[in-house]
């Protein structure tokens, strides 16, 4: 597989779109996760209104994999509280293993490519982890 297959249109459209994102000024919970293998990382904020999530910035130095996970997690958490995002990093984890799954929340479907490359499984579930991190 060639990295335009991995890099698909969808992929670089959710890049590009969480670009444009940003940290937020007034965050109720932040967190920021690395990868040491190649050096990515992601900074997830969160506001909260009650227990669900009301909003999130980003700010992603890091490859398009983990800017496009950024993009679905500020596009996808919003109005979902604790206990699903808690879920999440397993669920993305699980979809990126298996061959045939289907996607378990909205956009993710864009990372199937992902899947044949392992070494590429944690660029994406970085932003899922950074999430579930700055509520636990």
């Amino acid at each position: 597989m060639t990295a335009d297959a991995l890099y698909g249109d969808a992929l670089r459209a959710l890049a590009e779109a969480g670009r444009a994102s940003g940290r937020l000024a007034a965050a109720d919970a932040t967190a920021t996760v690395d990868n040491p293998l190649c050096g990515d990382r992601v900074t997830l904020d969160v506001a909260l209104d009650g227990d669900r999530i009301a909003a999130v910035g980003h700010e992603v130095k890091g490859c398009l994999l983990c800017e496009a996970a950024a993009a679905v997690v500020a596009a996808e958490a919003c109005g979902h509280g604790r206990a699903e995002i808690a879920a999440w990093p397993a669920q993305v984890k699980a979809y990126l293993k298996a061959t045939d799954a289907p996607a378990p929340f909205d956009g993710l479907d864009a990372f199937a490519p992902a899947r044949r490359f392992r070494s590429r499984h944690r660029c994406v579930s970085l932003a899922f982890e950074a999430l579930a991190r700055a509520l636990a």
